[in-house]
């Protein structure tokens, strides 16, 4: 599994902007994907995640209603669709993914490199 983040950018406060993660390497079909980010001086931190097995994605309450969190139909991408953009949202935002069907905050094997995000004021 090799993932490749991309779309980053600079956008106003209340814009959007859509990430997506791109697999290049072994098929994940049953890989569970999840979004992170971390922002300047600030831990890591979980902001959504989709399981291979279907369902409903799971966010981080800050995000939720704004950020949404889908798979390709090849499977092999996963977006991450950011409306209502806030200052706070500025970080390096990173997809991760880790075997199996449940949707974690941890625990994830494989990382890409990040993109940036950054959201003016």
């Amino acid at each position: 599994v090799q993932l490749q983040a991309s779309g980053g950018g600079l956008v106003q406060t209340g814009g959007s902007l859509g990430l997506s993660c791109v697999n290049t390497g072994r098929p994940y079909r049953r890989y569970t994907m999840g979004w992170f980010r971390q922002a300047p001086g600030k831990e890591r931190e979980f902001v959504g995640g989709i399981s291979w097995s279907g369902g409903s994605p799971s966010y981080v309450d800050s995000i939720k209603g704004r950020f949404t969190i889908s798979r390709g139909n090849a499977r092999n991408t996963v977006d991450l669709q950011m409306n209502s953009l806030k200052p706070e949202d500025t970080a390096v935002y990173y997809c991760a993914a880790r075997g199996g069907a449940t949707i974690t905050t941890r625990g994830y094997d494989y990382w890409g490199q990040g993109t940036l995000v950054t959201v003016s004021s």
